[in-house]
Order: structure tokens, then C-alpha cells, then sequence
């Protein structure tokens, strides 16, 4: 066999399990897509846990138990729950920390990927939002996997 066929070969069994092996996550994402899509323009309401109007912290919960996973309902207790993972590793998925108030854990998105994350805003309702934007940057905590 040639140099060529032999490269040729390598290459198309390297992307053959490339793709084999990122299926399972491409499917977890594009259901999280999917769930987040749903809930996309809800207002924000205190305590709210449905279409109806979320808060941040049963926003992530609504979506995460479409998803079969459950979480506690607040916000500072969704922080200790899953694996925490630094910034330059998070994933789609992942839920994300910000201190709003100056009293610690106050608010808590889904990291969608590409710098991107869905909450519920107080001002806005459920919309996506740059981690990169000054007031998220500023208000960053952490961040945890639980999927």
C-alpha cells in the first residue's frame, strides 16, 4: 500500500471514530438546545418554576429536569451540586455562577457554548448573554457539571 492510501486510510479512521466517539455529547446538546429554545422569551418571575415566568435558579431546573436531572431549587445550593470546573473548561451544559448582590451565589445560567449562556434574566426574561460581557465577567463565581 502507498504512502498516500496509507495516509488517506489513517485519516478517515481517525474521523470515523472522532464522530463515533462526540455522538453522545452532540446529542445531550442539541436536547439541551432544544429544551432551552422552548423557554426562550419567558418573563421573569420571582420564584417561578414554568413557562409561565422563571427565576434564574427554576429556569435551570425546569431544563435540567427535561433533561433527568434533578437539582436543588436554589441557586447557592445548584453551586454545590455536580463537579466544579474552571472557566476555560466549560462545556455546554454546565451551569455557571455570578454573585449579583455582593452576597454571594445570587444567579445561575447554562453555558450553551461559545462564550454563550441562557438565564433568566430579571430585566429580560429567559435570553442567552456573553460570559465576555462586562457586568457577567465582573459577577463570575464558578461553575459546575451535573450531566
Amino acid at each position: 500500500m502507498s504512502l498516500k492510501k496509507k495516509l488517506t486510510a489513517a485519516v478517515m479512521g481517525l474521523a470515523i471514530a472522532f464522530s463515533v466517539a462526540t455522538t453522545g455529547n452532540a446529542h445531550a446538546d442539541s436536547q439541551l438546545d432544544n429544551v432551552i429554545d422552548t423557554t426562550l422569551g419567558t418573563p421573569y418571575r420571582t420564584a417561578g418554576t414554568s413557562l409561565n415566568g422563571f427565576d434564574c435558579s427554576g429556569f435551570t431546573s425546569y431544563v435540567f429536569d427535561k433533561l433527568g436531572i434533578d437539582l436543588p431549587r436554589q441557586s447557592s445550593a445548584q453551586y454545590g451540586a455536580g463537579t466544579k470546573v474552571s472557566k476555560s473548561d466549560l462545556r455546554a451544559g454546565d451551569l455557571v455562577f455570578f454573585n449579583t448582590n455582593g452576597r454571594g451565589i445570587s444567579h445561575v445560567g447554562i453555558y450553551v457554548g461559545n462564550g454563550k449562556f441562557a438565564h433568566a434574566s430579571s430585566s429580560n426574561g429567559v435570553r442567552y448573554d456573553s460570559l465576555s460581557s462586562s457586568y457577567y465577567a465582573n459577577r463570575y463565581v464558578g461553575a459546575s457539571r451535573v450531566m
